[in-house]
């Protein structure tokens, strides 16, 4: 079950829960977004075709989805769909249809704008493994944010703000992450949200055992960041 967040107006913080969706409450439009991450769920085989996620009008995937199943949410919700690799996802290679989720977009140190919200990416989790495919030491991933940084600033000087939604694999440093070697956030994420200042920051990465025993959506200076496992649906005000 999902689970709806109301937002205080005047302070953007969790006041209370309710049952069945996140909903962030907002003056004027809202985008409803599907978000998922990190599990499969069996019953959105069923859930799809009856037209439970009917209004949906973008998928953001956060990371270590088997590619097919977000194929599948494409296909059957017809909606543009942008995600990040995880630490489990194959290195991403445009020859291979095994390396991609075909009809999406791959926005790691990307960005895009869609229906006038700008979404940039930072996909992979911290380097636990000497080799480990998408994983990162925190040197390396500051190295990658600074690539990002660049068509942030673009952004910034074409539409006058950098970011709307930030979507990576791996939470911030210190927020929604564990002292593990596999689930400690990555700092740059953290710099990417104080020099971005985006509104929304979704991530993956951290799985139900560890969302029972802290909040699953935090409010980071003017971002609210939110830990996404195994989806939500969420409805975010437009940029105007």
């Amino acid at each position: 079950m999902q689970r709806r967040v109301l937002f205080s107006t005047l302070w953007g913080i969790p006041t209370g829960l309710l049952a069945e969706k996140m909903l962030l409450r907002h003056n004027g439009e809202t985008m409803k977004i599907l978000a998922v991450s990190d599990q499969v769920v069996e019953r959105m085989y069923e859930l799809v075709p009856q037209g439970h996620f009917a209004g949906v009008q973008m998928i953001l995937g956060c990371g270590d989805l088997p590619y097919a199943y977000l194929e599948y949410l494409v296909t059957m919700l017809n909606v543009p769909l942008f995600y990040v690799p995880g630490n489990h996802d194959p290195a991403h290679n445009d020859r291979f249809v095994t390396a991609q989720a075909e009809g999406g977009v791959n926005l790691d140190l990307r960005t895009s704008c869609c229906n006038d919200l700008l979404l940039a990416g930072f996909g992979g989790s911290i380097r636990y493994r000497p080799y480990g495919v998408n994983q990162y030491t925190q040197s390396e991933a500051y190295l990658r944010a600074g690539w990002l940084l660049t068509r942030l600033l673009t952004n910034r000087l074409r539409y006058g703000r950098a970011l709307d939604i930030l979507v990576t694999h791996s939470p911030a440093y210190g927020i929604h992450d564990d002292d593990s070697s596999a689930h400690r956030g990555l700092k740059a994420i953290n710099w990417l949200l104080r020099v971005a200042r985006p509104r929304f920051h979704l991530h993956g990465h951290m799985h139900e055992i560890r969302r029972n025993l802290s909040p699953e959506v935090s409010q980071v200076g003017p971002t609210t960041s939110m830990n996404i496992f195994p989806y939500d649906v969420i409805e975010v005000p437009d940029a105007g």
